[in-house]
């Protein structure tokens, strides 16, 4: 008798399993076909989308009709819900387009005309990276839906959603739901966008009405929480609000780049984890304070309603809000939830009311990385926790499932796989949830009691410390990036290697021959390396750093020193290359000149090294550029030095003497940028084995006032302004160099190198090495004398 109960108990146990497995394909396939069908007509007409949701329609109704219900193989009903939810997102996906691509916006958009309009703030402004260029006014992307265009009597009232492009730090401040009048034009949003158009917006917003109370609630959470953090390191200041809320306004730029690398950028995107949190906390709360299941599922779904109204709804919070509300719903009815069900449901409701987030890389993200973790984990952990104990199994399965789920998205997106992405969520996964709890409860006393808030930050900040930790050596390990075939044939190619793997790994033979050949290759790598690419070199006395389009060198002032001649457009770069070269202290910076491509990647400077003084261009040359230097150096409490010429320091190998400006006016030349340009400070480098000339960006005018001043030799010389056609041959030809070094972005419009400074250079004589082709350079004494060599790209 119990022998006939427990194989009843497991037969009703595989029919339940059975029965949900074919209720998730119920969904998880129309939720599939609803995604691609979204995703192949964003961008048609809506004639196009109107033809397939009547196409589909009508074949769905032919299947109702003609095929039993016992036909292809049972499926028929699989088959109507995908046919039907094709046609229903066709359908909507044919109404968006056809209302963005219709009306009087439409109409600006084709004709490219400028207009006055008021629009509603959708988003928050995302700022644009400042790297590179003349000059570093800030800029913003804004969502944004106008409201109506013209003035008077030719104000015309519509609906459109648009995206404005604008500069100004005036718009940093603008909140959702605000309502601004702009001045713009309009132009084509980017193909497959559900946008009306883009607007290239002239001047300052100028705001007619104030946030919503709901936003004006949010905006108070998050910015007590940025006030709160104040009280921590840079570093972590940045990072806590992007951990907790998604604000990632503050965040330093390193950190960025190092979570990027490591595989741990999800975690300032605020997701299901989040969310979970969160409502857990409530559960939490609401049984302590014995309410019946139902208000506990209720008070779990407000309080992950109002986190998602603080953090935006971005796409990962959108579906993180979906789910956790039929989670909701599952604790308050008491019935067993399906993951995979609730995540298709949920994919299924958010193409068809927004077709638009079928091309989110976001959305896919957040979905693959979910699936993995619902489909992939259980099996992953049952397998594991034979070798390992059970919640180290749990953690290592749902890190790796993670990675493997995201993997095919990432290759489409940035052409490379991150193997140090599942170590470092492993280790970093342990801080996040009390680094968001303690962030959540310091955003919400913040407005009561900053003070209480600010105690509240500290522990996080301890956590938030270890996470950023983990990501920087992470960051740094090698391999932790492998290149790989981007977009469809990267696709490709990791469909065919994974099953070409799994398949010599379930195998014995093939197993060990594959990991002998693993051992062999890193084994090779790590042997040849330090013979074929050692870097830094060993003795370097100058090193020109690849930073894209801009100037950053470094003068070897002894071990771990190193004097820095411009800091490059950009701070990450910029504390890369100090890194490479082993520089924990920097007793002399030299800023050649104020413009951003030689002065925006200071901060990169600055990051966890001792700086002694800066040496800037005389004052009263590029009147705002300085100002706003002398402020950033401030911020820094770093002296300040104004360079003057036959200034000289010794430090190291290396003897440092500034040969221009004069003291007196500099020479001019044609418009502002040249004048900066030739404001800049020039050095000359001495060692024992010979010299380098480090000429700024000087162009024409201040050339022919160095060489009637007089120019001392050197072996090495730093072409000016990146090889600019702007030169004086006699300049050149007077160094005697015989190598020349030429810092430029690869493929930059600006022309550089000139063709004709290239000539002029050969004519010489001097060999010429360019970051765009060869990498970070690097001069090194060999045999009582200069050679350069190129660490290559």
């Amino acid at each position: 008798m119990t022998r006939f109960s427990a194989s009843a108990v497991v037969h009703d146990s595989d029919v339940a399993e059975k029965s949900r497995r074919a209720h998730s394909l119920h969904l998880v396939l129309p939720a599939l076909a609803s995604w691609a069908t979204a995703l192949t007509l964003l961008g048609c007409s809506a004639s196009a989308g109107a033809v397939v949701a009547v196409v589909v329609l009508a074949g769905m109704i032919v299947v109702v009709v003609m095929v039993p219900a016992e036909g292809i193989a049972g499926r028929r009903n699989v088959v109507v819900a995908v046919l039907g939810c094709v046609a229903a997102v066709a359908g909507t996906t044919a109404f968006r387009v056809h209302a963005v691509s219709t009306g009087p916006v439409a109409e600006l958009v084709e004709q490219r005309a400028s207009t006055v309009m008021e629009a509603v703030v959708t988003d928050d402004p995302r700022a644009l990276p400042q790297h590179g260029g003349l000059f570093r006014r800030e800029s913003f992307v804004v969502s944004a839906r106008v409201e109506s265009i013209g003035a008077g009597a030719d104000r015309v009232a519509l609906r459109a959603p648009v995206v404005l492009f604008a500069s100004g730090g005036e718009w940093r401040s603008l909140l959702p739901s605000q309502r601004i009048a702009v001045t713009g034009r309009f132009a084509p949003p980017n193909p497959g966008e559900l946008l009306a158009g883009t607007v290239l917006v002239r001047g300052p917003p100028r705001v007619l009405s104030g946030p919503s109370w709901m936003q004006g609630v949010a905006e108070a959470l998050r910015s007590g929480l940025r006030e709160a953090a104040g009280v921590l390191p840079p570093a972590q200041r940045g990072l806590l609000p992007g951990l907790v809320v998604g604000d990632v306004s503050r965040m330093d730029e390193q950190v960025r780049a190092d979570f990027k690398e490591a595989g741990l950028s999800h975690l300032t995107a605020v997701s299901g984890a989040n969310l979970a949190i969160v409502a857990g906390a409530a559960v939490a709360l609401a049984r302590t304070a014995g309410l019946p299941l139902a208000a506990r599922a209720v008070l779990a779904a407000l309080a992950m309603l109002a986190f998602a109204v603080v953090a935006r709804p971005s796409p990962s919070v959108l579906r993180a809000l979906l789910m956790g509300g039929v989670a909701a719903v599952a604790l308050g009815t008491g019935r067993v939830r399906d993951g995979v069900a609730a995540l298709s449901a949920t994919v299924l409701g958010l193409i068809f009311f927004d077709p638009a987030l079928a091309r989110s890389y976001g959305f896919a993200l957040s979905v693959c990385a979910t699936a993995g973790i619902l489909v992939l984990a259980p099996r992953w952990r049952d397998r594991l926790s034979r070798r390992m104990p059970r919640w180290a199994a749990e953690a290592t399965a749902v890190a790796a499932a993670a990675q493997a789920a995201v993997t095919p998205v990432l290759v489409l997106m940035s052409g490379q796989l991150t193997p140090v992405a599942i170590p470092a969520n492993l280790l970093a996964g342990p801080a996040v949830a009390p680094a968001t709890l303690l962030g959540v409860v310091a955003a919400l006393v913040a407005p009561l009691h900053m003070g209480t808030a600010q105690l509240l930050v500290r522990p996080a900040g301890l956590a938030i410390g270890w996470i950023i930790g983990v990501a920087e050596h992470a960051a740094g390990l090698p391999l932790a990036v492998i290149p790989w075939p981007g977009g469809v044939t990267g696709l490709i190619a990791l469909a065919v290697a994974v099953p070409v793997a799994v398949l010599a790994l379930r195998h014995r033979w093939p197993r060990w021959i594959l990991l002998a050949v693993a051992g062999g290759v890193v084994a090779a790598v790590a042997v040849t390396a330090p013979i074929v690419a050692c870097w830094p070199p060993r003795d370097w006395l100058l090193v020109m750093c690849d930073v894209g389009q801009g100037d950053a060198l470094l003068v070897a002032a002894g071990p771990g020193r190193a004097v820095v001649v411009d800091a490059g457009p950009d701070p990450v770069l910029m504390d890369r290359c100090l890194r490479s070269m082993g520089v924990r202290e920097v007793p002399l910076v030299i800023l050649t000149h104020p413009h951003a491509d030689h002065v925006g990647g200071l901060d990169g400077v600055f990051r966890g090294r001792e700086v002694g003084a800066v040496v800037v261009t005389p004052q009263g040359v590029g009147g705002r550029e300085s100002a706003r230097l002398s402020s950033d150096l401030a911020r820094h409490r770093v002296v300040e030095w104004v360079a003057r010429p036959d200034a000289r320091w010794r430090l190291g190998p290396s003897e440092l003497t500034i040969v221009g400006p004069p003291a007196e006016t500099s020479p001019q030349g044609a418009g502002e940028g040249a004048a900066i340009n030739n404001a800049s400070v020039v050095v000359h480098v001495r060692w024992a084995a010979g010299a380098a000339l480090l000429s700024g960006d000087v162009e024409t005018e201040a050339q022919a006032e160095l060489l009637r001043r007089g120019l001392p030799p050197a072996e090495i010389f730093k072409v000016p302004h990146h090889g600019s056609g702007r030169y004086d041959p006699a300049f050149f030809a007077a160094s005697g160099a015989r190598a020349a070094l030429i810092s430029v972005g690869a493929d930059n419009d600006y022309g550089h190198p000139a063709p004709s400074a290239l000539a002029q250079l050969h004519r010489l004589g001097a060999r010429i090495y360019r970051t765009d082709l060869s990498g970070d350079l690097a001069v090194v004494a060999r045999d009582g004398a200069l050679s350069v060599v190129s660490r290559g790209h």
